[in-house]
């Protein structure tokens, strides 16, 4: 898919980290951009700056778990511009690290309905709008995390597979009805963003976060991995949708644990 002034994107999870990284790309190219967030100032904020750069835009505060309020984002989306080219599926939240075993029912909870869920309402609400149109392309956020283990954050890491899983069988299902339609699956290493505070910000009663000294991308700097800007992800993103890549992934050095995982995988095949 072309991206090209004057088409229409919804982003969710806009306020802040990938998802504003990817509405200030879009909002650059001429995109006229729906931010949505959790987090109604947050989100208000982050529309207005990038209204006061030029771009079109629209804020609609919505819990992507809700998929009532999903619905009136598309709702509110159709009615303001008409139409939407590109949904970014990027709402995500991240859990406490422990093993599967510690790991509370509310934090799994938390995290389906968030991070698995609230990509399935995306499509829900938006896909028949794509598929009237004749055109159109979904863009999943998951991690780099749904193409191998890992370790103390299972929550996260099954979510995120289940997206990948998703977002596979999505660009069959929209490629079938017509060649102008797909679905691409974001899968980003480690990136400079505030999700462990966001998830404190938001999560709900029983859901465990990172502590405030915790964060994936702190971890990845330890261990002498690359951090990226949310604005070099989204750079990624786009070129990866215009290129109509399934999987987008970002970090270079994630490709030796996604090699193994594969790896693996073909040698468990008994035939």
């Amino acid at each position: 898919m072309r991206i090209e002034q004057g088409q229409v994107a919804v982003v969710t999870g806009a306020a802040s980290g990938i998802g504003y990284g990817l509405a200030e790309a879009l909002a650059a190219r001429g995109v006229h951009v729906v931010l949505s967030d959790v987090q109604t100032d947050a989100v208000e904020r982050a529309a207005a700056t990038l209204a006061a750069a030029g771009a079109t835009t629209l804020a609609v505060a919505a819990d992507v778990g809700d998929a009532d309020q999903v619905g009136a984002l598309a709702a509110a989306t159709i009615d303001r511009f008409g139409r939407v080219d590109l949904v970014c599926n990027n709402a995500g939240v991240v859990s406490r690290p422990a093993p599967m075993w510690e790991q509370g029912l509310a934090s799994w909870r938390w995290l389906i309905d968030v991070a698995l869920l609230g990509v399935v309402h995306g499509v829900h609400h938006f896909v028949p709008h794509l598929i009237r149109q004749g055109g159109g392309h979904v863009l999943n956020t998951a991690s780099v995390g749904g193409l191998m283990p890992l370790p103390t954050l299972t929550p996260y890491n099954a979510v995120k597979h289940a997206v990948i899983g998703l977002t596979e069988t999505l660009d069959l299902e929209l490629r079938a009805v017509a060649p102008t339609l797909g679905a691409s699956v974001l899968c980003p290493g480690p990136v400079a963003t505030a999700l462990s505070e966001t998830s404190r910000a938001n999560r709900p009663a029983g859901a465990r976060t990172p502590d405030p000294t915790d964060t994936l991308a702190d971890r990845a700097a330890q261990r002498g991995g690359s951090v990226l800007l949310p604005a070099d992800v989204a750079r990624i993103a786009l070129e990866g949708v215009e290129a109509d890549r399934v999987h987008i992934l970002t970090n270079p050095e994630t490709a030796a644990g996604v090699r193994a995982r594969v790896e693996a995988l073909l040698a468990d095949v008994p035939w």
